[in-house]
């Protein structure tokens, strides 16, 4: 949930951090953001935009995400690099390079939330 000196990633969070944000819009966020959850966080279009259908949400300026994310973020980063190593043998140069953008902002979002790329249970049984 979303409150004050809550820890949140994207590329909205640096406005809401800096009280950057009209008051309208504050407000707007404040009674319509459990409306807006993605997969993978929230999305702060106005209810009147419709909802969101982007598939680039991790890229996307109105794209906010929290750390009860974080086991999701970690999955979704783990089969990227999975895909990304299954398509270099391949020679699918875009896809491993697709892949591994898309992991490296999953790792970008996961350090703006303080949180490692891997959890120490899984980076234990990563090095078994």
């Amino acid at each position: 949930m979303l409150g004050p000196g809550a820890t949140i990633a994207g590329p909205a969070a640096d406005e809401l951090r800096n009280s950057s944000l009209p008051d309208t819009a504050v407000d707007r966020l404040t009674t319509n953001f459990l409306k807006t959850e993605l997969e993978l966080g929230r999305c702060l279009r106005h209810p009147a935009e419709g909802s969101c259908e982007c598939d680039l949400y991790l890229t996307c300026a109105t794209f906010v995400t929290t750390p009860e994310y974080v086991l999701r973020l970690r999955a979704l980063r783990e089969v990227e690099q999975t895909l990304a190593t299954d398509a270099a043998p391949r020679s699918w140069d875009r896809g491993v390079e697709r892949h591994r953008c898309t992991s490296d902002r999953i790792d970008e979002l996961l350090v703006e939330l303080g949180q490692p790329a891997r959890s120490e249970a899984s980076a234990d049984s990563f090095r078994a």
